[in-house]
């Protein structure tokens, strides 16, 4: 699926999964992610930290009625406040989009896939 945006000087089409790189390129920005991990655990192994190409298969965009919702699957630093991590994530992840992209995201969903120290 994608994202069809009118403006005056024509229209833009913005598929999902560009919505899912640049989302998931802010969150491995975030202080506390050691990196993404895969959406199926089970057909892809457990807890694999994906690389930047991949980002896409660790994010579900979803569109429902009017409305867009993002599911992430990260894997935290330890020692961080696992709420504290995904709440900078959520937070980060609208902002760029909304400053990017123009748009409006109605929910950013954290599911934390693992634990691992961070190489530094």
């Amino acid at each position: 699926m994608s994202i069809e945006l009118h403006t005056t000087d024509g229209q833009v089409t913005i598929t999902n999964e560009v919505i899912a790189t640049i989302a998931g390129g802010t969150a491995v920005e975030c202080y506390g992610i050691v990196g993404m991990a895969s959406k199926s655990q089970i057909k892809d192994g457990i807890a694999e930290i994906l690389r930047n190409e991949n980002y896409a298969r660790g994010i579900v965009v979803r569109q429902e009625e009017d409305k867009l919702h993002i599911d992430m699957y990260i894997i935290v630093s330890y020692g961080t406040k696992i709420s504290e991590v995904a709440n900078n994530v959520q937070s980060q992840v609208k902002y760029t989009l909304h400053q990017s992209l123009g748009l409006s995201i109605d929910s950013v969903n954290i599911y934390i896939q693992g634990v691992r120290v961070a190489k530094d």
